[in-house]
């Protein structure tokens, strides 16, 4: 992205770690742009950002989310394939070593 582009509260992406957030400060540093992300505070070269998508996940879906992952480990739990595997062990906590 070029240096003109952003601006601060932009909501940019870093691709190589995924990490997203809003530009909270702009710095030169040894001739190439920076800027600091609201979400870890540090600095990003602006060269290496992508404009990140304004789509935000809101409480409600992370929370709906969460309860489906509970809801699909209850059913394995409950599930005959868990309970033979827990039938065909000796109980014993062997560390191999």
């Amino acid at each position: 992205m070029l240096a003109e582009e952003i601006a601060l509260g932009m909501r940019v992406r870093y691709p190589r770690t995924g990490t997203t957030g809003a530009v909270v400060r702009l710095e030169q540093v040894a001739g190439n742009q920076f800027a600091e992300l609201d979400s870890t505070h540090l600095l990003y070269r602006t060269d290496q950002l992508i404009q990140a998508e304004h789509a935000k996940r809101s409480a409600t879906t992370i929370e709906e989310d969460a309860k489906e992952v509970i809801r699909r480990e209850r059913e394995f739990a409950a599930g005959s394939e868990l309970q033979d595997a827990l039938k065909n062990i000796d109980q014993s906590c062997e560390g191999g070593g």
